[in-house]
């Protein structure tokens, strides 16, 4: 089945054609490690994992990279104020953020390089542009010289002039161009530095990306992808300097960008104090309720985040789940869990994900209407094959109804201790104390269902 991605560079959906259909490269744009990542940091990963799914089922090998910055101002400002090294802060973020992308279900990555590990590499990167005159050193600095590409702008659609009318900042003396980025600069002695043929510094934020990419994936990549944020001047930058070290050759081939998370319709900004930290909203949802919502809606589009759409995300897992509880007693083989077709064609319609819910949900349904045996297990073999390709119902279904939000754990044993004694006082016709139980356990957040198989119990969320 053919896949076709919109290219941000091209600005069209166009026919997906690797450089080499035996191996696809794929570089995302990952976090920098100097504090817990917010919600808005979490779409890409979730949706470009799925897509390296989705290529690793449609070509022999997939190299999916996505890098760790673990060099910047804001990590050394928080190093500062912690009174420890960098590593202390980038070794704990870091190890959070792998925490929290594994509740989230984000597939990994192939390669994970971090900045400091690629210092070498930067510093050739540089060398290789000062040399074929697109770049230039002055006062410890190593700059790109914009001037030099006459591309520049290409991706973003920006001019030159625009972005320098647009910056509204101060001009550093050293800049022979308003618009000229840096690719190296000094570093003082408290600050973290590496030895350079500019002195001791350390490197801009966009140079990284170049190398890491370049050092592992080569120097012309299929996809690269990111939020839109990153466009410009990240991106930008990245084509420019990739670009221009490399003779012409073009960087990437195929651009991808997903929409920005919004917070009840406003952007999510440490002024509003509406920024949502990821870590927090693991403790409080199920990953399986952030994972559904970050992919609900088409990733190039804003995505709205409010508490009604996070208790909507809820309600449509617990239905799904609900379908798989009943069919309980019908067992599916791992080899019987096959994508239905309609579930990959929508995703390789430009990862049309909302597509793709609209028929999970099908699926959901005709399980939920089958009859016979037969018709029961094709069924549950078609839900679950599709689920398994978007990462969602992947718990066994009576985990997922005991699951509570927050830290507070629930005494399972003792729960079902109530239960039983509500169904000994039925049976004695003490309905008065069977109410009791119920209304006991209603209030601790626990609903009990009767069905045709005995009594059961789920933890529901507040407000259901």
């Amino acid at each position: 089945m053919p896949l076709r991605l919109h290219n941000s560079l091209t600005r069209r959906v166009e026919d997906f054609i690797p450089l080499d259909p035996q191996r696809v490269t794929m570089y995302v744009c990952g976090p920098t490690v100097y504090n817990y990542v917010h919600i808005g940091n979490a779409r890409p990963p979730v949706v470009f994992g799925l897509l390296a799914r989705l290529l690793r089922r449609l070509h022999p090998q997939v190299v999916y990279a996505r890098n760790i910055t673990d060099v910047d101002d804001k990590i050394n400002a928080a190093a500062n104020a912690a009174g420890v090294s960098i590593d202390a802060i980038t070794g704990r973020y870091a190890k959070a953020y792998f925490e929290d992308m594994a509740r989230l279900g984000a597939d990994p990555a192939d390669l994970t390089p971090h900045a400091t590990a690629h210092i070498p590499q930067i510093i050739t990167m540089c060398e290789q542009l000062i040399a074929c005159g697109h770049a230039y050193a002055a006062e410890g600095h190593v700059l790109f010289d914009v001037a030099s590409y006459a591309d520049y702008g290409k991706l973003s659609g920006r001019s030159v002039d625009d972005m320098i009318a647009g910056a509204r900042i101060e001009v550093a003396p050293y800049k022979k161009n308003p618009a000229d980025f840096v690719l190296w600069k000094p570093s003082t002695p408290d600050l973290p530095g590496w030895d350079s043929p500019w002195g001791r510094g350390r490197p801009g934020w966009h140079i990284e990306c170049s190398a890491m990419a370049a050092a592992h994936l080569g120097e012309t990549i299929d996809i690269h992808a990111g939020g839109n944020d990153l466009m410009f001047p990240h991106h930008e930058n990245e084509v420019a300097q990739s670009t221009c070290a490399h003779g012409g050759k073009t960087f990437a081939r195929y651009w991808l960008h997903n929409g920005m998370l919004t917070f009840d319709g406003r952007k999510m900004s440490k002024s509003l104090g509406n920024v949502l930290v990821l870590h927090e909203l693991l403790d409080l949802y199920p990953g399986e309720v952030l994972r559904f919502l970050l992919l609900r809606a088409h990733y190039r589009q804003p995505l709205d985040w409010s508490e009604t759409a996070l208790a909507q995300a809820r309600a449509t897992l617990d239905g799904w789940y609900t379908v798989l509880r009943d069919m309980a007693d019908v067992e599916v083989d791992a080899a019987e869990r096959v994508l239905p077709a309609a579930i990959e064609s929508a995703l390789c319609d430009d990862l049309n994900t909302p597509e793709a819910f609209a028929q999970l949900a099908a699926l959901a349904s005709a399980a939920r209407a089958a009859s016979t045996p037969a018709a029961r297990r094709s069924a549950k073999a078609a839900l679950l094959g599709a689920a398994d390709m978007l990462g969602l119902l992947q718990q066994d279904p009576e985990a997922w109804f005991k699951q509570t939000s927050g830290k507070n754990a629930i005494d399972e044993e003792a729960v079902q201790r109530q239960v039983e004694a509500r169904v000994a006082a039925k049976k004695a016709r003490d309905f008065a104390t069977a109410d009791r139980i119920r209304e006991e356990l209603l209030a601790q957040g626990i609903v009990i269902e009767d069905t045709a198989q005995g009594p059961r119990w789920k933890v529901v969320a507040a407000g259901e």
